[in-house]
C-alpha cells in the first residue's frame, strides 16, 4: 500500500531513484547555522483537501486523502502548516491485506522544507514507525534513534517533497526536462526525479480535465518493470494536483484518480 500511496503522496514516485546516498554521521547541533530559504507558493494553502480511489487491477482497492492544515506550533518562531496523508485499504481488499497508513509532515510555510515528519504504517501486518526531526538551518537531521546527519540543503521527507514540486514552475518546461528532488526515504538520500512528457486532456469520473504529463526516472527491478510503467498527470493550472496515475508494477497494476477537492488556492483546469 506504500506504493499506493505514491501515486498520490509524491507525483514523483517512492521509488522513482538512481543513486541513493547513505548520509553522513554528524552531530548536528554543532554544524554551522546556513541560515534558510525563501521559495514562492501560489500552489496550495490551507484548508485543501484531496482523495483518491485506488484500483488494483479490477478491484477499489482503497482510499487516501492528504489534508492541509494550519501548524498549531512554530518552529524557531516561524509557522508552518501540518500536512497529513492517509490511505486505507477497503472492500474485498481489506478482508486479506488491511492497509491503515499515515503520513504527517510539519512544513514551513515561507521556506517550502520540512521539520518534522512522522510515518505510522500498518501494512498487513508490517509496522512501520518513522519520526525525522529536521535542522535544516544546519544542514541535518535526526531520526527517531536520536542519530545524526548531515543533509542536502532542504532535504523533503516523502510527504512534504510532493507540496514542495506544487511550487515549481513548469512553463518553460520542454518534453523530457527532469526535475529532481531530494528526499529523505528510509534513513538514505534519495535524488527522486520526474520527467516532463507534455500535455494531455484527461477524462476520468471527477470530470474532464487540462493536464501534464509526467513518468518518473525509475532505477529498473525495484518497482517498476520500465521508465513509463508509471505515469501521473497533473492539472495544468496553479495548483499542480495529481488527477490520475497509472502503474504496472511487478505483481500487477495499479490505477489512482481525484475523487474529491476542497479548498484549492486557485482555479482548476477543468473543463
Amino acid at each position: 500500500m506504500k506504493k499506493i500511496l505514491v501515486l498520490v503522496a509524491l507525483t514523483i514516485g517512492l521509488s522513482s531513484v538512481h543513486a541513493q546516498i547513505k548520509p553522513v554521521k554528524a552531530n548536528v547541533e554543532q554544524l554551522p547555522d546556513q541560515g534558510y530559504r525563501t521559495v514562492p507558493n501560489q500552489a496550495f494553502t490551507v484548508g485543501e483537501y484531496l482523495s483518491y480511489r485506488i484500483h488494483y487491477g479490477f478491484f477499489d482497492a482503497g482510499t487516501a486523502e492528504l489534508r492541509v492544515e494550519e501548524s498549531p506550533f512554530q518552529f524557531a518562531g516561524r509557522r508552518a502548516y501540518r500536512i497529513v496523508g492517509t490511505g486505507r485499504s477497503e472492500g474485498s481488499v481489506d478482508w486479506f491485506f488491511k492497509v491503515r497508513d499515515h503520513y504527517e509532515t510539519y512544513m514551513d510555510q515561507v521556506g517550502m522544507f520540512p521539520y518534522r515528519f512522522l510515518r505510522n504504517c500498518d501494512e498487513g501486518g508490517y509496522r512501520i514507525n518513522q519520526d525525522y526531526i529536521f535542522y535544516q538551518d544546519r544542514r541535518g537531521f535526526k531520526n527517531m534513534k536520536g542519530e545524526g546527519y548531515k543533509s542536502p540543503a532542504f532535504v523533503q521527507d516523502m510527504l512534504s517533497a510532493f507540496y514542495y514540486a506544487r511550487t515549481m514552475s513548469f512553463a518553460n518546461a520542454r518534453v523530457g526536462d527532469v526535475f529532481t528532488i531530494q528526499t529523505l526515504v528510509d534513513d538514505e538520500i534519495h535524488p527522486l526525479g520526474m520527467k516532463y512528457i507534455g500535455k494531455e486532456t484527461i477524462t476520468i469520473d471527477a470530470g474532464k480535465f487540462r493536464c501534464m504529463k509526467f513518468v518518473p526516472v525509475i532505477q529498473k527491478g525495484r518497482v517498476f518493470k520500465d521508465d513509463d510503467d508509471l505515469t501521473v498527470w497533473i492539472t495544468d493550472d496553479m495548483n499542480h494536483i495529481p488527477v490520475l496515475a497509472e502503474a504496472e508494477i511487478l505483481v500487477g497494476s495499479i490505477k489512482m484518480e481525484l475523487k474529491d477537492y476542497r479548498g484549492l488556492l486557485n482555479p482548476l483546469a477543468k473543463l
